[in-house]
């Protein structure tokens, strides 16, 4: 029997980190074996491609390179990862999937949706998380909250309003697919936002 399929998405500060820890205790604790992984990353060279996404300061990457890149890591971590776990019978926990590219560089960047959804096509041949908890705050306490970390990669130093952005894109792709897509308060206490989390896996384990 294939693993289910688990993403957590949400903007910076929204507590996925920890919400990712959460959520693998649950699917543990119900007798899961439990695959945690991260886009953009997951494998060796994925993460080698995160790290010019994210820390690459040198030379400019343009809103399409960034896509690019995006689904190149994507590629390299459903054939090398994702798929493999699954297949062998594990779920599968990841911190940000293809949402994450329909927010960011889509509502973010400004690229053109269409152009990711092909991209989406090619790459994932159909491929969707069962479940997707979106972690939704106001950005401004998102960015509040990321501020106490110290240093801040390129997505972290942007302007308020691409997170306003982000933010809407997230919302529309929760509207669009709300089979998938379940949208927590992350405003709230964290007890409050894994006491969701648990009944909402609930239903999935």
């Amino acid at each position: 029997m294939k693993g289910k399929f688990i993403s957590l998405e949400g903007i910076e500060g929204v507590g996925k980190t920890t919400n990712v820890k959460y959520v693998q205790e649950v699917i543990s604790d119900a007798g899961h074996p439990v695959v945690v992984t991260r886009e953009p990353g997951g494998t060796p060279l994925a993460e080698r491609l995160r790290d010019i996404v994210l820390h690459h300061d040198d030379e400019k990457v343009p809103g399409m390179a960034e896509l690019l890149i995006m689904f190149a890591g994507r590629s390299l971590h459903l054939e090398n990862r994702i798929r493999p776990a699954l297949d062998a019978g594990s779920w599968v926990l990841c911190d940000r999937f293809t949402d994450a590219t329909f927010a960011y560089q889509g509502g973010g960047r400004g690229e053109d949706a269409d152009r990711i959804e092909t991209l989406e096509a090619w790459v994932q041949e159909g491929l969707q998380p069962d479940l997707t908890l979106l972690l939704d705050a106001d950005p401004k306490v998102g960015l509040a909250r990321t501020e106490k970390r110290g240093e801040q990669d390129r997505f972290e130093r942007e302007r308020m309003d691409f997170f306003s952005r982000v933010r809407q894109a997230y919302l529309a792709r929760a509207a669009r697919f709300p089979e998938r897509i379940v949208i927590i308060d992350a405003e709230r206490p964290l007890e409050q936002v894994q006491a969701d989390i648990r009944d909402i896996l609930k239903k999935v384990i």
